[in-house]
Protein backbone atom coordinates (compact mmCIF):
# COMPACT_ATOMS: atom_id res chain seq x y z
CA UNK A 1 0.00 0.00 0.00
CA UNK A 2 1.30 3.47 -0.89
CA UNK A 3 2.27 5.54 2.12
CA UNK A 4 0.03 8.47 1.17
CA UNK A 5 -3.00 6.17 1.39
CA UNK A 6 -2.36 5.31 5.03
CA UNK A 7 -4.57 6.82 7.74
CA UNK A 8 -1.49 7.44 9.88
CA UNK A 9 -0.03 9.60 7.09
CA UNK A 10 -3.12 11.73 6.48
CA UNK A 11 -3.43 15.39 7.46
CA UNK A 12 -5.35 16.00 10.66
CA UNK A 13 -7.82 18.80 10.00
CA UNK A 14 -7.83 19.76 13.68
CA UNK A 15 -4.12 20.61 13.67
CA UNK A 16 -3.53 22.25 10.29
CA UNK A 17 -2.81 25.56 12.03
CA UNK A 18 -1.03 24.13 15.07
CA UNK A 19 1.92 26.46 14.51
CA UNK A 20 -0.35 29.44 15.21
CA UNK A 21 -1.61 28.14 18.56
CA UNK A 22 -0.50 29.03 22.06
CA UNK A 23 1.18 26.42 24.22
CA UNK A 24 -2.07 25.86 26.14
CA UNK A 25 -4.03 25.44 22.91
CA UNK A 26 -1.48 22.90 21.63
CA UNK A 27 -1.80 20.90 24.85
CA UNK A 28 -5.60 21.02 24.70
CA UNK A 29 -5.60 19.96 21.05
CA UNK A 30 -3.32 17.01 21.70
CA UNK A 31 -5.33 15.99 24.73
CA UNK A 32 -8.54 16.07 22.69
CA UNK A 33 -6.96 13.85 20.05
CA UNK A 34 -5.62 11.47 22.68
CA UNK A 35 -9.12 10.90 24.02
CA UNK A 36 -9.89 9.03 20.81
CA UNK A 37 -7.24 6.38 21.47
CA UNK A 38 -9.07 4.35 24.10
CA UNK A 39 -12.13 4.02 21.86
CA UNK A 40 -9.95 2.84 18.98
CA UNK A 41 -8.39 0.18 21.21
CA UNK A 42 -11.80 -0.85 22.56
CA UNK A 43 -12.99 -1.45 19.00
CA UNK A 44 -10.42 -4.26 18.59
CA UNK A 45 -10.82 -5.78 22.08
CA UNK A 46 -11.87 -9.19 20.74
CA UNK A 47 -8.70 -9.60 18.70
CA UNK A 48 -6.58 -8.45 21.63
CA UNK A 49 -8.28 -11.10 23.79
CA UNK A 50 -7.59 -13.79 21.17
CA UNK A 51 -3.93 -12.77 21.24
CA UNK A 52 -3.82 -12.88 25.06
CA UNK A 53 -5.27 -16.40 25.06
CA UNK A 54 -2.78 -17.60 22.45
CA UNK A 55 0.20 -16.08 24.24
CA UNK A 56 -0.83 -17.66 27.56
CA UNK A 57 -1.48 -21.00 25.86
CA UNK A 58 1.97 -21.12 24.29
CA UNK A 59 3.67 -19.95 27.48
CA UNK A 60 2.03 -22.79 29.41
CA UNK A 61 3.71 -25.13 26.93
CA UNK A 62 7.10 -23.49 27.41
CA UNK A 63 6.85 -21.04 24.51
CA UNK A 64 7.89 -17.40 24.53
CA UNK A 65 6.56 -14.06 23.35
CA UNK A 66 8.62 -11.98 20.93
CA UNK A 67 8.09 -8.42 19.77
CA UNK A 68 9.76 -7.07 16.64
CA UNK A 69 9.54 -3.49 15.44
CA UNK A 70 11.49 -0.51 14.17
CA UNK A 71 11.78 2.98 15.64
CA UNK A 72 9.07 3.85 18.15
CA UNK A 73 7.37 0.49 17.62
CA UNK A 74 10.56 -1.39 18.38
CA UNK A 75 11.32 0.72 21.43
CA UNK A 76 7.87 0.11 22.88
CA UNK A 77 8.25 -3.64 22.37
CA UNK A 78 11.60 -3.63 24.15
CA UNK A 79 10.11 -1.53 26.95
CA UNK A 80 7.18 -3.89 27.51
CA UNK A 81 9.45 -6.94 27.48
CA UNK A 82 11.92 -5.38 29.91
CA UNK A 83 9.17 -4.64 32.42
CA UNK A 84 7.97 -8.25 32.70
CA UNK A 85 10.79 -9.70 34.87
CA UNK A 86 10.44 -7.22 37.77
CA UNK A 87 6.64 -7.16 37.54
CA UNK A 88 5.86 -10.84 37.04
CA UNK A 89 9.13 -12.57 37.95
CA UNK A 90 9.47 -13.95 34.43
CA UNK A 91 12.73 -15.18 33.01
CA UNK A 92 14.18 -12.46 30.73
CA UNK A 93 14.00 -14.93 27.85
CA UNK A 94 10.24 -15.43 28.22
CA UNK A 95 9.25 -12.06 26.74
CA UNK A 96 11.76 -10.64 24.29
CA UNK A 97 11.75 -7.30 22.49
CA UNK A 98 13.80 -6.90 19.33
CA UNK A 99 14.33 -3.59 17.56
CA UNK A 100 15.61 -3.14 14.02
CA UNK A 101 19.25 -2.06 14.24
CA UNK A 102 19.86 -3.67 17.62
CA UNK A 103 20.03 -2.14 21.08
CA UNK A 104 21.93 0.91 19.80
CA UNK A 105 18.75 1.86 17.93
CA UNK A 106 17.00 2.37 21.28
CA UNK A 107 18.82 5.70 21.57
CA UNK A 108 20.18 6.40 18.11
CA UNK A 109 18.22 5.99 14.85
CA UNK A 110 19.86 3.38 12.62
CA UNK A 111 19.19 4.51 9.08
CA UNK A 112 17.82 1.82 6.79
CA UNK A 113 17.44 -0.86 9.49
CA UNK A 114 13.66 -0.90 9.14
CA UNK A 115 13.98 -1.54 5.38
CA UNK A 116 15.92 -4.80 5.85
CA UNK A 117 13.39 -7.47 4.88
CA UNK A 118 15.60 -10.27 6.24
CA UNK A 119 16.81 -8.48 9.36
CA UNK A 120 14.14 -9.76 11.75
CA UNK A 121 14.67 -13.33 10.58
CA UNK A 122 18.36 -13.09 11.44
CA UNK A 123 17.59 -11.47 14.79
CA UNK A 124 14.93 -14.02 15.73
CA UNK A 125 17.18 -16.91 14.71
CA UNK A 126 19.79 -15.77 17.25
CA UNK A 127 17.15 -16.44 19.93
CA UNK A 128 16.30 -19.88 18.49
CA UNK A 129 12.78 -18.66 17.69
CA UNK A 130 10.56 -21.69 16.99
CA UNK A 131 7.01 -22.79 16.29
CA UNK A 132 6.30 -22.95 20.03
CA UNK A 133 6.73 -19.19 20.30
CA UNK A 134 4.43 -16.26 19.47
CA UNK A 135 5.55 -13.25 17.45
CA UNK A 136 3.99 -9.80 17.58
CA UNK A 137 5.16 -7.67 14.68
CA UNK A 138 4.59 -3.99 15.50
CA UNK A 139 4.34 -1.50 12.65
CA UNK A 140 2.02 1.48 12.96
CA UNK A 141 2.07 1.88 9.19
CA UNK A 142 1.54 -1.83 8.60
CA UNK A 143 4.20 -1.85 5.89
CA UNK A 144 7.63 -1.90 7.58
CA UNK A 145 9.80 -4.44 5.69
CA UNK A 146 11.71 -5.50 8.83
CA UNK A 147 8.45 -6.41 10.58
CA UNK A 148 6.87 -8.04 7.54
CA UNK A 149 9.96 -10.20 7.08
CA UNK A 150 9.77 -11.30 10.72
CA UNK A 151 6.10 -12.24 10.46
CA UNK A 152 6.69 -14.22 7.27
CA UNK A 153 9.53 -16.07 8.98
CA UNK A 154 7.28 -16.90 11.95
CA UNK A 155 4.60 -18.27 9.65
CA UNK A 156 7.12 -20.39 7.74
CA UNK A 157 8.17 -21.97 11.03
CA UNK A 158 4.55 -22.55 12.05
CA UNK A 159 4.64 -20.03 14.92
CA UNK A 160 1.59 -17.89 15.65
CA UNK A 161 2.12 -14.50 14.01
CA UNK A 162 0.30 -11.40 15.27
CA UNK A 163 0.47 -8.15 13.33
CA UNK A 164 -0.09 -4.80 15.03
CA UNK A 165 -0.88 -1.69 12.99
CA UNK A 166 -2.87 1.52 13.30
CA UNK A 167 -4.27 1.32 9.78
CA UNK A 168 -7.47 -0.53 8.90
CA UNK A 169 -5.91 -2.25 5.88
CA UNK A 170 -2.21 -2.95 5.56
CA UNK A 171 0.44 -5.27 4.19
CA UNK A 172 0.57 -7.04 7.59
CA UNK A 173 -2.69 -8.79 6.74
CA UNK A 174 -0.91 -11.00 4.22
CA UNK A 175 1.57 -12.39 6.75
CA UNK A 176 -0.30 -12.50 10.07
CA UNK A 177 -2.54 -15.13 11.65
CA UNK A 178 -4.21 -12.33 13.61
CA UNK A 179 -4.16 -8.56 13.11
CA UNK A 180 -4.75 -6.01 15.87
CA UNK A 181 -5.53 -2.68 14.23
CA UNK A 182 -6.74 0.18 16.43
CA UNK A 183 -7.34 3.03 13.99
CA UNK A 184 -6.51 6.18 15.93
CA UNK A 185 -6.81 8.52 12.96
CA UNK A 186 -4.35 11.07 11.54
CA UNK A 187 -1.65 12.26 13.89
CA UNK A 188 -1.50 15.82 15.23
CA UNK A 189 1.81 16.09 13.38
CA UNK A 190 1.23 14.24 10.11
CA UNK A 191 2.97 10.87 10.07
CA UNK A 192 4.44 11.21 13.57
CA UNK A 193 3.33 7.82 14.82
CA UNK A 194 5.14 8.24 18.13
CA UNK A 195 2.03 10.20 19.14
CA UNK A 196 -1.44 8.58 19.06
CA UNK A 197 -0.20 5.41 17.37
CA UNK A 198 2.56 5.06 19.93
CA UNK A 199 0.12 5.50 22.79
CA UNK A 200 -2.23 2.91 21.31
CA UNK A 201 0.72 0.54 20.91
CA UNK A 202 1.71 0.93 24.56
CA UNK A 203 -1.88 0.32 25.67
CA UNK A 204 -2.21 -2.87 23.64
CA UNK A 205 1.18 -4.28 24.64
CA UNK A 206 0.24 -3.66 28.29
CA UNK A 207 -2.90 -5.73 27.71
CA UNK A 208 -1.07 -8.57 25.95
CA UNK A 209 1.50 -9.22 28.66
CA UNK A 210 -0.66 -8.32 31.65
CA UNK A 211 -3.58 -10.39 30.37
CA UNK A 212 -1.37 -13.39 29.66
CA UNK A 213 0.37 -13.16 33.03
CA UNK A 214 -2.95 -12.98 34.87
CA UNK A 215 -4.10 -16.12 33.05
CA UNK A 216 -0.83 -17.79 34.04
CA UNK A 217 -1.45 -17.10 37.73
CA UNK A 218 0.99 -14.24 38.17
CA UNK A 219 -1.56 -12.27 40.18
CA UNK A 220 -3.99 -12.90 43.03
CA UNK A 221 -6.89 -10.57 42.48
CA UNK A 222 -5.07 -7.42 41.50
CA UNK A 223 -2.09 -8.12 43.75
CA UNK A 224 1.28 -8.53 42.04
CA UNK A 225 2.14 -11.78 43.84
CA UNK A 226 4.89 -12.95 41.49
CA UNK A 227 6.99 -9.80 41.53
CA UNK A 228 10.75 -9.87 41.90
CA UNK A 229 11.90 -7.65 44.76
CA UNK A 230 14.97 -6.08 43.17
CA UNK A 231 14.87 -2.67 44.86
CA UNK A 232 13.65 -0.95 48.02
CA UNK A 233 10.24 -0.12 46.57
CA UNK A 234 9.56 -3.68 45.43
CA UNK A 235 10.78 -5.13 48.73
CA UNK A 236 8.34 -2.89 50.55
CA UNK A 237 5.57 -3.96 48.16
CA UNK A 238 6.39 -7.63 48.79
CA UNK A 239 6.07 -7.11 52.54
CA UNK A 240 2.78 -5.27 52.11
CA UNK A 241 1.33 -8.02 49.89
CA UNK A 242 2.34 -10.86 52.22
CA UNK A 243 1.07 -8.91 55.21
CA UNK A 244 -2.32 -8.33 53.56
CA UNK A 245 -2.89 -11.76 52.00
CA UNK A 246 -1.43 -13.84 54.83
CA UNK A 247 -2.90 -11.58 57.55
CA UNK A 248 0.46 -10.96 59.18
CA UNK A 249 2.02 -7.98 60.88
CA UNK A 250 4.82 -6.31 58.96
CA UNK A 251 7.58 -7.95 61.05
CA UNK A 252 5.88 -11.33 60.62
CA UNK A 253 5.65 -10.78 56.86
CA UNK A 254 9.37 -9.96 56.73
CA UNK A 255 10.12 -13.17 58.63
CA UNK A 256 7.89 -15.22 56.29
CA UNK A 257 9.61 -13.79 53.22
CA UNK A 258 13.06 -14.49 54.66
CA UNK A 259 12.01 -18.07 55.40
CA UNK A 260 10.81 -18.46 51.80
CA UNK A 261 13.76 -16.80 50.02
CA UNK A 262 11.76 -13.69 49.25
CA UNK A 263 9.13 -15.54 47.19
CA UNK A 264 5.81 -13.82 47.80
CA UNK A 265 3.50 -16.65 46.75
CA UNK A 266 5.49 -19.22 48.68
CA UNK A 267 5.40 -17.08 51.82
CA UNK A 268 1.62 -16.68 51.58
CA UNK A 269 1.00 -20.40 51.00
CA UNK A 270 3.43 -21.38 53.74
CA UNK A 271 1.66 -19.14 56.25
CA UNK A 272 -1.92 -19.84 55.31
CA UNK A 273 -1.53 -23.59 54.78
CA UNK A 274 1.02 -24.11 57.59
CA UNK A 275 3.54 -25.71 55.25
CA UNK A 276 7.28 -25.56 54.82
CA UNK A 277 8.69 -23.47 51.99
CA UNK A 278 9.55 -26.64 50.09
CA UNK A 279 6.05 -28.10 50.43
CA UNK A 280 4.53 -24.73 49.53
CA UNK A 281 6.53 -24.60 46.30
CA UNK A 282 5.38 -28.10 45.44
CA UNK A 283 1.75 -27.19 46.11
CA UNK A 284 2.11 -24.14 43.87
CA UNK A 285 3.71 -26.28 41.17
CA UNK A 286 0.76 -28.68 41.34
CA UNK A 287 -1.61 -25.70 41.12
CA UNK A 288 0.11 -24.48 37.98
CA UNK A 289 1.55 -21.50 39.83
CA UNK A 290 -1.92 -20.12 40.63
CA UNK A 291 -2.03 -18.88 44.22
CA UNK A 292 -5.82 -18.94 44.50
CA UNK A 293 -5.91 -22.60 43.47
CA UNK A 294 -3.06 -23.51 45.85
CA UNK A 295 -4.88 -21.93 48.75
CA UNK A 296 -8.06 -23.88 47.99
CA UNK A 297 -6.58 -27.32 47.16
CA UNK A 298 -7.09 -30.21 49.51
CA UNK A 299 -3.91 -31.45 51.19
Amino acid sequence: MKIDHLTTEQTNSASVAIDTLSSLEIVQLMNAEDRKIADAVAAVAENIAIAVDKIAEQMRLGGRLFYVGAGTSGRLGVLDASECPPTFNTDPSQVVGIIAGGDRALRTPIEGAEDDLNGAERDLATHQFSNSDVLVGIASSGRTPYVIGGLRYAQRLGAFAIGFTCNSTSDLETCSDLVIAPVVGPEVISGSTRLKSGTATKMVLNMLTTGAMVLLGKTYGNWMVDLRATNIKLKARSIRIVSALAELSEPEAVEALERCDGEVKVAIVSTRRNLSATDSRELLRTAGGRLRVALQMKL
